[in-house]
């Protein structure tokens, strides 16, 4: 037999070291990004600096001095002077930020997770419970973000519980329309459809086989969803809506502190860039994750 007839030697398996080597460099590929590196750096920055407050300041937040009012920068041992009732605002800058984040992480979990059920529901089962579900996803939508919850807060009442419910029935929509995308096409692989003909049920195929591969998704639009209710806090507050005094909130010194824009700039100035820095961190970090998920994917 010639050597051009003869059958080709089977190509050597690879070793275990170099089939395991693309997964060791995906999950070390997270701190070459530099857009996610750096918005990590800037988050733990800040919350480094709003939960360590108590060691960053000694003045109380919410403790007025009516003899101190309206102190400039650095005066009577106030790094950011004082406001017109005389509280430190390097404080409340502080213990404002702990305020406004918590209730930011807090307002993105709430719609997160209601998101996620309706979206599989919706996305796996399809036919009339994807159709009464996305017609109310587009109900919903159909009214802008910030002026449907500022309704829903009006109505419902000023207070943390408020913007909790608020942002929850607004915000989930979101959620469910990438989830069901998502589970829609994930639902036509071949490992689910060997898992429907193993007879689990649905409730375990959603849950263990289709969410953990689809979710990243709606984990990336998180990050960016956190800075769009961190300005929603802001604003609700600005607006008087919002957290209420004497509670430190960075929405309540921006409003607080414009009618003294001209003569103690800082007293509106600063808390404004605390919330772009915020902003800026939770979209570079939400950058990041989705370049490391397109580079991994690729």
């Amino acid at each position: 037999m010639s050597a051009l007839s003869a059958d080709p030697a089977p190509a050597p398996a690879p070793s275990p070291a170099v089939a395991a080597a693309p997964v060791r460099s995906r999950r070390a590929r997270w701190y070459r990004q530099p857009t996610l590196l750096t918005g990590l750096v800037l988050l733990v920055i800040i919350l480094f600096m709003c939960y360590a407050a108590p060691l960053l300041t000694s003045f109380n937040p919410n403790t007025q001095n009516l003899e101190e009012p309206l102190l400039g920068l650095g005066q009577m041992g106030h790094l950011l002077g004082t406001d017109q009732e005389g509280r430190d605002t390097w404080a409340r800058l502080l213990y404002g930020g702990q305020v406004d984040l918590r209730i930011a992480v807090i307002a993105v979990i709430l719609p997160f997770i209601l998101g996620i059920i309706v979206g599989s529901l919706a996305g796996y089962f399809g036919g009339w419970v994807d159709a009464i579900i996305m017609r109310i996803v587009d109900i919903v939508v159909a009214f802008p973000f910030f002026v449907l919850v500022i309704a829903l807060v009006f109505v419902l009442g000023t207070g943390g519980k408020s913007i909790y419910i608020a942002i929850t029935a607004v915000g989930w929509v979101s959620y469910a329309r990438i989830t069901r995308g998502e589970i829609t096409v994930a639902k036509r692989q071949e490992y689910v459809l060997a898992a429907q003909s193993g007879g689990l049920s649905s409730v375990r195929i959603i849950t263990r086989h289709l969410l953990p591969n689809v979710i990243t998704q709606s984990v990336v639009y998180a990050m960016s969803d956190i800075v769009q209710d961190i300005l929603a806090i802001v604003t609700l507050s600005y607006l008087g809506l919002g957290v209420q005094p004497p509670t430190a909130d960075w929405g309540t010194m921006i409003s607080a502190g414009q009618n003294f824009l001209t003569t103690q700039w800082w007293l509106t100035t600063i808390p404004g860039i605390a919330v772009v820095i915020t902003g800026l961190a939770l979209s570079l970090i939400g950058d990041g994750l989705a370049d490391l998920l397109r580079t991994g994917t690729s």
